[in-house]
């Protein structure tokens, strides 16, 4: 089992900043891929950014390329989204998840999910 913890939430003004960090705990080895999804309130669960754990390769949705990084430190098993130029439309609760076959954008490419947190943009 994989324990996954987010941190790094909270509100912030349209243009803001944010970074959230996602700690990864537990049975580790195994894991191929992190990322993020996030869900607003009416909506589906939607992918966001993921990252290969050897850092070879990034994936990102279209609504935040050039907005959004995802980056990881494999030696303390954390993944970072540094969101940047925050919109209205980002604010969602944000979900750390962990993969251990095929990197993707859907849910089913992830075996291990956090609590979420939320993030909220003023506008």
């Amino acid at each position: 089992q994989v324990h996954l913890v987010e941190s790094g939430g909270g509100l912030v003004q349209a243009g803001g900043s944010l970074r959230l960090s996602c700690a990864a705990s537990g049975r580790t080895f195994n894991v191929d891929h992190m990322g993020w999804f996030r869900q607003a309130p009416g909506k589906e669960r939607e992918f966001v950014a993921a990252i290969t754990w050897d850092g070879s390769s990034t994936h990102y949705a279209d609504s935040v390329k050039g907005r959004f990084t995802i980056s990881g430190d494999n030696y303390k098993r954390t993944v970072y989204l540094q969101m940047n130029s925050l919109k209205y439309e980002d604010t969602a609760v944000y979900y750390c998840n962990a993969g251990e076959t095929r990197v993707g954008p859907r849910t089913s490419d992830y075996d291990y999910w956090g609590q979420g947190t939320q993030v909220t943009v003023s506008s």
